[in-house]
């Protein structure tokens, strides 16, 4: 296995000077040097040889003992030095100062076919970040990361992503629901892949610090290595750049929204500077279509991050990232006028998105009121939202209550009135579709492009990690192919085009998430 080993990175940028693996503060540095942890007996249990493509691993040599002991952070690859990253960030909505990658480590970055990656382990152990926790990941999350990012990679939105997901051999104690009843749990590592994990906060720390000078080395490395398209650092460019940041993040958030994805925490510690998904701990899949549904339990109270909610803390952490960056501008109003667009092109891409899913091109006054209209309706009773839109394309005019059957929770709780407003929807719906100019086989082409059939939802999730904690770990596979094609039919998976089942209502891991998931 021999690899195409890059240093921009670490080259680049300032290192810590203590070498000691000490949990502490680390001022006027983007990192630290850190050895993975060793582990019991480290196995590989699942490999995408997709993403080993692009590295340049072969599939023989992901079968190889070198693979395994590296990606389990048993063993160091010749001539590199891991490193953990320094950040901070806003947590639910308040300072939290240096936070930094607490179990994760980078061990390297690989350039092949004129691509560059950094490949990261997510649980192999602590870090100077790790404060008072142990660096470590339990097989639950880690599945739920390594399957979540490759299946958003599929179904079209920016995302980092996953070569192999492995167990370590060791116990890992863990409190699920910070309910004082800790378990001990099968220890996992995920090798996470990305052209960057640079973060809002890795900016925010330094602006917090007043550290202007490695504040500008920052910028000018990312401007340099990832917006070249820029030009040479300038004001002009740090305005430019910024502006780009604001637009990727809207892209991102504009598919969250459109497949029914709740990130679940939102912190500026975990929005990436490329506008990439990026750290999957307690996200979700909408299941009945509800604006204030949040997956994680500690945001229960305050919903911050619930689904209806993510357009808006998307543009509250750009602030906090123009707040960063400021010192290299030092103007507010080029700053405030691209935060203000950010409004202005929610609003056109976000209808422009919701159109698309209903398979409506032309333009027509009424649609943004067909549209609110429809959300009204889908929130009457319990409605699952990925069945409603991929049956949508089927809508021919008359079996409009066909395809809503289907995506009912409880048909029993559809009153006389939630018909007729259904009804009347879709009467309203029939008519400004005699309006377009493609047939039904035309729109629903362009309709099962957008709206997918099969999502990773939570059960699903679940249901694999159950098999896995019986070292059964067919299930995993299953779902990693299922997912590669999440707007195909494949008939021999249709069992996974199905609602939530009643037991998975309530179910820890299904409906209530950690941060610790």
């Amino acid at each position: 296995m021999k690899l195409a080993i890059k240093n921009t990175f670490i080259n680049n940028l300032p290192a810590d000077s203590n070498l000691e693996n000490t949990r502490r503060q680390v001022e006027n540095a983007a990192y630290s040097f850190v050895n993975p942890k060793q582990t019991k007996k480290p196995k590989v249990l699942h490999i995408s040889l997709e993403m080993a493509k692009e590295l340049g691993i072969s599939k023989e040599e992901t079968q190889s003992e070198l693979f395994k002991n590296v990606f389990t952070g048993n063993q160091v690859y010749p001539n590199t030095k891991p490193y953990a990253m320094c950040y901070a960030g806003h947590q639910f909505g308040n300072w939290a100062g240096q936070l930094g990658d607490g179990r994760a480590i980078n061990l390297f970055e690989v350039e092949h076919q004129q691509k560059n990656w950094k490949v990261q382990l997510k649980g192999a152990g602590e870090t100077p970040y790790s404060r008072t926790a142990d660096g470590l990941a339990v097989l639950r999350s880690s599945i739920r990361e390594y399957l979540c990012s490759e299946a958003m990679f599929h179904l079209g939105i920016p995302t980092t992503r996953a070569l192999s997901l492995s167990v370590s051999g060791d116990d890992v104690l863990r409190d699920v629901l910070y309910d004082g009843n800790p378990a001990y749990e099968k220890g996992a590592i995920v090798s996470r892949i990305a052209p960057s994990f640079l973060r809002f906060g890795s900016f925010e720390i330094f602006a917090a610090r007043n550290d202007h000078k490695n504040l500008k080395v920052l910028a000018d490395y990312t401007i340099n290595h990832h917006f070249s398209h820029l030009g040479k650092p300038s004001k002009e460019t740090y305005i430019n750049f910024f502006k780009e940041v604001v637009a990727r993040t809207l892209d991102l958030i504009i598919h969250w929204q459109r497949v029914g994805f709740v990130h679940g925490v939102m912190n500026t510690d975990n929005m990436s500077i490329l506008g990439l998904t990026i750290d999957y701990g307690p996200y979700g899949w909408l299941e009945d279509f509800d604006y204030s549904w949040t997956p994680n339990t500690t945001d229960r109270q305050n919903r911050r991050y619930r689904y209806g909610n993510q357009p808006n803390i998307g543009l509250w952490n750009l602030y906090q990232l123009a707040n960063a960056l400021y010192p290299l501008i030092e103007e507010v109003a080029p700053l405030e006028a691209i935060l203000n667009q950010y409004k202005i092109d929610f609003e056109t891409k976000s209808l422009q998105m919701m159109k698309s899913k209903l398979g409506l091109y032309m333009n027509d006054k009424e649609d943004v009121k067909l549209i609110q209209d429809l959300e009204d309706c889908l929130q009457l009773t319990e409605t699952d939202m990925t069945i409603f839109f991929r049956n949508l394309s089927d809508f021919e005019g008359t079996n409009f209550f066909e395809i809503l059957e289907n995506a009912f929770y409880t048909t029993a709780e559809v009153s006389k009135d939630i018909k007729e407003k259904w009804e009347k929807w879709f009467q309203n719906y029939d008519d400004r579709l005699q309006k377009e100019s493609l047939n039904q086989l035309q729109r629903k082409e362009k309709m099962d492009a957008v709206n997918p059939k099969y999502v990773l939802r939570n059960y699903m999730a679940q249901l694999a990690i159950d098999a896995a904690d019986n070292r059964d770990y067919s299930l995993i596979n299953e779902l990693f192919q299922l997912l590669k094609k999440p707007y195909s039919e494949q008939p021999k998976y249709e069992k996974w085009f199905a609602k939530r089942p009643e037991w998975a209502k309530n179910k820890v891991g299904c409906s209530m998430l950690s941060c610790s998931s």
